[in-house]
This record gives C-alpha cells, structure tokens and sequence, in this order.
C-alpha cells in the first residue's frame, strides 16, 4: 500500500473541500436543503472512493473535485437569480397549520403524520395542537410556529396571577383509528373516548382526523369536513 500516495490524496480531498465550503457558504446541518444533502454525501464518496484505489491519481480526484464545484456553484447561482426556478430544484415551503385548521392535503403531501408533527411542536415547546395558529414546513425540514394569541409567552409575575400548570397531551385517535396505548396511559378505553365524542356530537369516530386529551382541559377534536372528503383535506375543530 502506497502510504505516500494516500496521504496526498487526503491533504487534496482535504484542501479541495475545505475551499468549496468556504467558498460556497456554510450552513449548519439544519439549514441545509434537499441539495445541499445530496452534494455531501457525494463529496465524501468522490474522495472516499478514491483514496485508497491505486490506479486514481490525486490529479483525477482533484478535477472530479473541480467538476462537482463548478456545478455546485453554477446550481447556487441559477436559484440565486432565477427566482422561478427555486421552487422546482430547492422545494417551497409547506403551511400544514393555517389559522389553526390542519391542512391534510399539504400532510399527505410531505408524508407527514400528527405523530411526527406533534413531535417537530415539542421541539419547539408547543405540547397540543390548539396552541398553534400556523406552522409552516420549511424545504430544510425544519418548522416554524406561530402561536394563538391565546397561547403566548406571559410571565405570570406580570399578571400576579395563580395559573394551573399545564399536563402532558395524548393523541387518542388518528384517522378515525383509536389509539390504545395511549388510552392505557390514560387509564380510559375505547369505550369510554366513544361515550365522550358522542356526548360532543361526534357519533363516528371513524370520520374523525385527529382527537387529542389534555388532563384539565378535556378533548381537542379535528374533523373532516366536506371539503375534506373531496380530497382538499381541511379541518374543523372542536374543543371540550
């Protein structure tokens, strides 16, 4: 093995990416777009793949280097300039929660569950889904919230107020399908969430979208409406 030859080709690897970072931006890994991603992984491929093959000379790895740059900055500079052309090659962003009604449409879309948005609302604090007035799906994957008015930071010093603290929340039923495990943490059942919907109004829990309990606030309903079942997928709410 040509130790030698290695440890040029990692001092170029190293040097050729280090110069295309700098002189393309950095980003932090949760800013980064669907391209940014890809260019990566094939970045260290391109200089993995031909470190430790004999018959790769440093020179082929450099101009393989120089190719992916050149192509890199030319993608920068069409979505940069070409405004029409960011939302086919980068993506655009996503409204799922519009003036607090959940679009389906726009969840199916990005293959998204209530379970992994619940999840990307605890990142940002939110624990129930009657907090938000949007969230926008950003193309980096990340999410931005705006909260109900409602539910706004206030300090309760402010307000010299006694406020009951708030619980955990439970999705009890999604797409009409009942969750039990989460009625088990809950110490309820089945029957006992089909009595408490009836008593809402709500007969078939299996035209529900989403159900979610919060101890000392009761029930937070989404249901599809007839523009739901056309396929457009938007909610209507109902608490109790």
């Amino acid at each position: 093995m040509d130790y030698g030859m290695i440890t040029i080709k990692l001092i170029t690897g190293f040097i050729g990416l280090w110069l295309m970072t700098r002189i393309l931006g950095k980003k932090e890994i949760s800013q980064l777009t669907p391209f940014d991603f890809v260019s990566s992984l094939m970045l260290s491929e391109l200089v993995g793949n031909t470190v430790y093959q004999k018959d790769v000379h440093y020179g082929q790895l450099l101009f393989g280097l120089a190719v992916w740059f050149i192509l890199s900055y030319l993608f920068e500079k069409v979505t940069q300039y070409a405004r029409r052309t960011r939302g086919p090659l980068e993506g655009t962003p996503s409204i799922l929660i519009h003036n607090g009604k959940v679009d389906m449409r726009e969840m199916k879309k990005n293959r998204l569950d209530f379970e992994q948005l619940r999840m990307m609302l605890r990142q940002k604090d939110i624990f129930s889904l009657r907090e938000v007035a949007y969230a926008i799906f950003e193309t980096n994957g990340s999410l931005s919230v705006l909260k109900n008015a409602d539910f706004e930071a206030v300090q309760k010093q402010d307000l010299d107020l006694d406020t009951d603290p708030s619980g955990l929340t439970y999705n009890l039923l999604e797409d009409g399908d009942y969750n039990d495990d989460k009625l088990q943490q809950i110490g309820r059942d089945r029957k006992w969430l089909a009595a408490m919907l009836k008593e809402k109004g709500f007969s078939d829990p299996g035209k529900l979208a989403y159900v979610e309990w919060e101890e000392g606030k009761g029930l937070y309903i989404l249901q599809h409406n007839r523009e739901g079942q056309t396929g457009s997928g938007r909610l209507q709410k109902a608490e109790g």
